[in-house]
């Protein structure tokens, strides 16, 4: 049942889901399936394996419930036939609940204490026959030993044993919750007298919007400012009704469902009444609660699934390859702190340098620079571009001038995460007895050199690629970072005798024992000289190694194979390949002319299929290929090193250092990301700014508007934009619906216009976001 549901959702064949669940299963990783198991699988790619992993999730998940729910009902002798085939059709947890609601145990309520008191068959009566009327019918059931105090008392009991029946419908609330789902806006309003507090939300003082609607970073934000006790939300079911005593659409819904209607019978005021408070005092608030939930799930996930995107873009950033780097944590009172690394990334050199205010030693600094820069022959500047980077990268820029011999490029780099990792327990048995403060000027050049291999080693929350990280759930988004590293770490392959613990922990296989007893076996017997040496690892078994072998690199070892994606348990397709052409291993690799001169059908066997054979013949081609692009860099403009520096219509190069679902922040240089918005990023209509750009792209912007006060830049992509005037309206489905008032304007309808003139964004894009993005 699960794979089925599984190969519908993924539009792939029942096969290839039993195949991927049985490798999962066996302790099979994503990457090593997507790679290496392509015939088994047929060719799953690493997306629809993920996509899978989660379905099946979820999907036993929702059995282990379905089991729970069927043995409770059955106990209390209470499932038929009918209820057991609907509990086993759910194909969702809200289904399977809604069906266990009736039955679920729970603390006595007033409608079962209303049935205790023997008024269950008024209830009835008064459903089933409105003609009746409500008062004589409660008549006979006034019992005071029982707590049935009067006729009053009697009917109060009646109503409550109704309007529980109907909130436990589970095809009631199917229908009030489609309903509620298409139609329901969501309402915001500032708490009285909590204004001053709430500025940061003051896009949601008054705001109304579709519930369906809302984007994620909208529902975070109203969800943010009503924990912080400055915001009231509400779910309004009947957005239309001007006038808030009206019935609401529900009540007709629950009405209808019953065949309840005002008929002018003796009865009929009683049920329409039993229908009012069924809305009010149970669904509607319980349905509140629900779609709020949803949609906090929605927007979180959302949430996480932009962070993963930024996270996976900065990861596969363009390395700068294995060259000597300075490395430059910049400050001002405190220094500049100096750390020089091989090209192995192995620490040579560390110095403080004093060239800002108060000491302003700006001249000895330079030729401090300069001195270390021609004794290590430094190729690479790495400068961090927090607070005094740009005086910083000024101070480098001179000092190159000056030094015409010293052929280095300098490069800004972020350095968000770098003090994490200064002092990280990592960080003290990476550096032993080196200073908390210059850990980070270690760690800002070696991101440089490789920063897939430097980024692995800082928790990702802390590199600010996120938005609203804060308010998502941690272990959900742990565990979605977690896979967006292990993917990039097993797309890029990893020296097996370079590598960290922390970057051999994230390889298909591994974990952080068998990456810490790698590396110690690796420091007491030297370099690994080939990948079966693995198996001489303490812990590391034929499991493991199975898993890995193929994601690890030995360079300069004895078998050639091992410095590429071949896995070793296909060497043999590799032995046939030589027997066949009669050329050595070595060189038959790198030459392209051979291997596409071969046919791939003639080296397949039971063992290893077509697929396999052809990745083998790529890998032969360029073994060890590193997928990230060629290493670039961008070119801030000098004198524009504060937001003051900023005028609307300036053209500079920056930075793309964060990709939001509404726009991307760029970094100039100035110590504060600007906003695209979607609607600038470009003159096409598209859905997702990472159709356009993603995180670590070099860019040109066009300034739009500058705001100092609040910290709030306006960039446009499209350099022909003119600053202040209307929008070209390129980019209809990213912008607001305008305004619209209801009573006398008081709400305002969607979001607002967010035309790059206009600062506020249409989504309060500064709400602690932005904040978080200040340098």
């Amino acid at each position: 049942m699960i794979t089925k549901t599984i190969a519908n959702e993924l539009a792939v064949n029942p096969a290839q889901v039993e195949a991927a669940v049985s490798l999962l299963d066996s302790g099979a990783t994503v990457p090593f399936i997507a790679r290496y198991r392509k015939e088994a699988t047929q060719g799953l790619d690493d997306t629809q394996l993920r996509n899978l992993e989660q379905r099946l999730t979820y999907l036993r998940e929702l059995d282990e419930r379905r089991n729970v729910i069927l043995k409770s009902i059955d106990e209390q002798g209470k499932l038929t036939e009918e209820l057991k085939q609907q509990i086993t059709g759910a194909d969702s947890k809200t289904t399977l609940e809604d069906l266990y609601l009736p039955y679920k145990p729970r603390r006595r309520t007033k409608g079962q204490i209303a049935i205790e008191a023997g008024l269950l068959p008024l209830a009835d009566q008064l459903f089933e026959d409105p003609s009746k009327s409500p008062e004589q019918a409660a008549e006979p059931f006034v019992a005071p030993d029982k707590g049935v105090a009067d006729v009053k008392s009697a009917l109060e009991g009646a109503r409550y044993i109704l309007m529980e029946r109907f909130a436990e419908d589970a095809a009631l609330l199917g229908k009030i919750r489609g309903y509620l789902t298409d139609h329901a806006f969501i309402d915001s309003t500032v708490v009285k007298g909590k204004e001053n507090d709430a500025q940061k939300y003051k896009d949601y003082f008054s705001h109304s919007e579709k519930l369906k609607n809302v984007p994620s970073h909208r529902a975070l934000a109203m969800f943010r400012g009503r924990n912080e006790g400055v915001l009231q939300i509400q779910l309004n079911a009947d957005p239309k009704n001007e006038d808030p005593k009206a019935p609401s659409h529900c009540e007709h819904i629950i009405a209808e469902h019953y065949n309840i209607a005002n008929r002018g019978r003796p009865a009929d005021a009683f049920m329409q009444q039993v229908v009012q408070w069924t809305w009010k005092i149970k669904i509607g608030l319980h349905m509140e609660t629900e779609l709020f939930s949803a949609l906090r799930d929605r927007a979180e996930e959302e949430a996480i699934t932009v962070f993963a995107k930024n996270l996976n873009d900065l990861l596969m950033a363009a390395p700068a390859g294995a060259k000597t780097t300075m490395g430059l944590d910049p400050g001002l009172r405190t220094g500049v702190k100096v750390a020089i690394v091989d090209s192995t990334g192995k620490v040579v050199a560390t110095n403080t340098i004093f060239p800002h205010a108060p000491q302003n030693l700006w001249d000895k600094a330079a030729r401090t620079l300069a001195t270390l820069c021609k004794q290590h022959k430094v190729q690479l500047i790495s400068i961090g571009n927090g607070t005094g980077s740009r005086e910083t990268d000024k101070l480098v820029a001179e000092m190159l001038k000056a030094n015409s011999d010293i052929n280095a490029q300098k490069i800004m780099v972020s350095e968000a995460g770098a003090s994490v990792y200064s002092a990280s327990e990592l960080a003290s048995k990476e550096l032993p007895g080196m200073d908390v403060s210059l850990r980070g000027a270690v760690s800002i050049a070696r991101r440089l050199q490789d920063p897939l291999a430097e980024l692995v080693k800082i928790e990702p929350k802390a590199i600010g690629v996120g938005q609203y990280q804060h308010d998502v759930s941690q272990s959900q988004l742990g565990k979605s970072l977690d896979r967006v590293i292990e993917d990039c770490v097993n797309a890029v392959g990893v020296d097996l005798n370079t590598a960290s613990p922390a970057l051999l922990s994230y390889v298909s296989g591994l974990n952080k024992t068998l990456a810490q007893n790698i590396v110690q076996f690796r420091d007491t017997n030297g370099a690994f000289d080939n990948r079966k040496a693995l198996l001489n690892v303490e812990r590391l078994g034929p499991k493991a190694f199975e898993q890995a072998a193929g994601f690890l690199r030995i360079y300069q070892g004895n078998n050639a194979l091992d410095q590429s994606a071949v896995h070793p348990e296909s060497y043999t397709v590799v032995d046939a390949i030589v027997a066949k052409t009669d050329v050595a291993v070595n060189d038959l690799i790198g030459n392209t002319a051979l291997l596409k001169a071969l046919s791939p059908e003639e080296f397949t066997s039971d063992e290893f299929g077509l697929p396999t054979v052809k990745d083998i013949l790529k890998e032969l081609d360029k073994p060890g290929r590193d997928p990230r692009p060629e290493f670039k860099t961008a070119s801030f403009k000098e004198g524009v090193e504060t937001i003051s520096d900023l005028k609307p219509g300036m053209i500079l190069e920056g930075v793309v250092s964060n990709v939001a679902n509404f726009g991307a922040f760029v970094d100039v240089g100035v110590h504060q990301d600007g906003l695209v918005h979607i609607s600038a990023l470009t003159d096409k209509f598209i859905s997702d700014p990472r159709d356009v750009v993603k995180a670590g792209d070099i860019v040109k912007v066009k300034v739009m508007e500058v705001d100092t006060a609040r910290k709030r830049i306006s960039f446009s992509m499209r350099l022909d934009d003119t600053p202040g005037a209307p929008a070209k309206g390129n980019n209809p489905g990213s912008r607001g619906k305008g305004a619209a008032n209801k009573s006398g304007g008081k709400k305002q309808r969607a979001e607002k216009s967010s035309q790059p003139g206009n600062l506020a964004m249409g989504n309060a894009f500064a709400d602690a976001f932005a904040k978080a993005k200040q340098k």
